[in-house]
């Protein structure tokens, strides 16, 4: 759903980069999975807002700016059931974790490992024999078949 980049003030509230086409969302959800060096752990969202450079919240346990710090870099999510079911024709990223990827020649390049983002554009990871970093863009994303859990890419190692 997003990343914790930084502290917002001195109150342990945290500035977060929002992974989702409307961060206001994320307000709606009662508490995060945040993934810290120990492995993910459930927090209580106390409060959120809407802030002029991105959404901002305070998380249980998180006192103040130094335990806000310490969160800098941590990946967040909440579980899946929470999310409901996706708009039609539409699948949320998680969803699309397992999936068979293959080029434009049919050629199976692997199955998706997960996403990450850069610059707000998604990156799917693709593992088969090789590691391979595609971006989640028209260009290279020809389909996704949800059915047949397939995504045909345009994408060649050469």
């Amino acid at each position: 759903m997003g990343r914790i980049v930084g502290a917002f003030g001195v109150q342990g509230w945290i500035k977060v980069k929002p992974y989702t086409e409307k961060p206001e969302r994320l307000g709606a959800f009662p508490s995060w999975l945040v993934e810290t060096a120990e492995g993910w752990s459930e927090r209580a969202v106390e409060e959120f807002k809407l802030h002029a450079k991105g959404p901002v919240a305070r998380l249980a346990g998180c006192e103040d700016r130094t335990a806000a710090e310490r969160l800098r870099g941590c990946e967040i999510s909440v579980p899946r059931e929470t999310l409901g079911e996706a708009g039609e024709g539409e699948l949320y990223q998680v969803d699309l974790v397992g999936f068979e990827v293959r080029d434009g020649h049919g050629r199976s390049l692997g199955a998706v490992e997960g996403f990450f983002e850069t610059g707000g554009t998604s990156v799917m990871v693709v593992k088969g024999t090789i590691e391979r970093m595609i971006p989640f863009v028209a260009e290279y994303v020809k389909s996704v078949d949800g059915e047949a859990r397939r995504i045909a890419v345009d994408w060649d190692d050469a």
